[in-house]
């Protein structure tokens, strides 16, 4: 399999999951249907025709504006579409099968889809953290059955664990630390990089996260204590690189 021809077809296929991403992310929080409903203009409510949902071409040839009442269509639409198309690029450089091409895209787009719905909305729904665990545990076997056994360990240390320390925090502190859907993509992380990727997940997280308490200290010169951060993006980009460069100091 050559490396180039790889990133090259799952980069176009990163693009079509990557427009269907960054429409899952507008309709989940609005809980709209995800699966049947057409795509339609926020400002006319027109359904779309089928040259105008061609991923990132459309948006460029539209000049970024609805053809029939010429609202603007937001640039986080051919931005999404851009993410998955490098997902795929980075997994078709990276991986040295197709099975472990196509596993690592899989995983990349869920975490994509992850991080974009937190990043927005500070939440992670059990529909799209359950099915990592599940896809996790599945690429696991796929790899090989002398994985499956420590992927499953992971998936339950890595709820059981954040969810005893989301449980301290707050008996501690008397308020929430971690959301509820927190120690599910935990699970997840453990499912996809077993126990022992789980320490390394954390501190690719943390680091995720105290650089950008750092950057808004810069620009802001204050963090209050109580400000929300969305911890699943940090989870999901611990995730990425453990998968991509195994646990830390292994």
């Amino acid at each position: 399999m050559h490396p180039v021809i790889a990133a090259a077809v799952m980069g176009g296929l990163g693009l079509i999951f990557g427009s269907f991403i960054a429409a899952v992310s507008v309709r989940l929080p609005r809980d709209e249907d995800i699966v049947v409903a057409r795509s339609r203009c926020r400002g006319c409510d027109q359904a779309l025709r089928a040259w105008e949902l061609v991923p990132l071409f459309s948006w460029l040839a539209l000049q970024g504006r609805c053809a029939r009442c010429q609202t603007r269509i937001s640039q986080r639409y051919p931005l999404i579409e851009l993410g998955g198309a490098v997902v795929g690029v980075w997994a078709g450089l990276s991986g040295a099968s197709w099975l472990m091409v196509a596993v690592t895209a899989v995983l990349g787009w869920q975490l994509l889809l992850i991080a974009i719905i937190d990043g927005e909305n500070f939440w992670l729904p059990d529909i799209l953290t359950w099915p990592l665990v599940a896809t996790g545990l599945a690429a696991a076997a796929m790899i090989g059955w002398d994985l499956a056994l420590s992927h499953l360990i992971g998936a339950v240390v890595g709820f059981g664990g954040l969810w005893l320390v989301g449980w301290l925090y707050q008996a501690i502190r008397k308020r929430e630390g971690l959301g509820g859907g927190d120690p599910f993509l935990f699970a997840g992380a453990g499912a996809w990089v077993g126990w022992m990727g789980l320490p390394s997940v954390l501190l690719w997280a943390c680091a995720v996260g105290l650089s950008l308490v750092f950057g808004m200290l810069v620009v802001r010169r204050t963090v209050s204590p109580t400000e929300k951060l969305p911890f699943g993006v940090f989870l999901a980009v611990g995730i990425w690189l453990t998968w991509l460069h195994g646990p830390l100091g292994l």
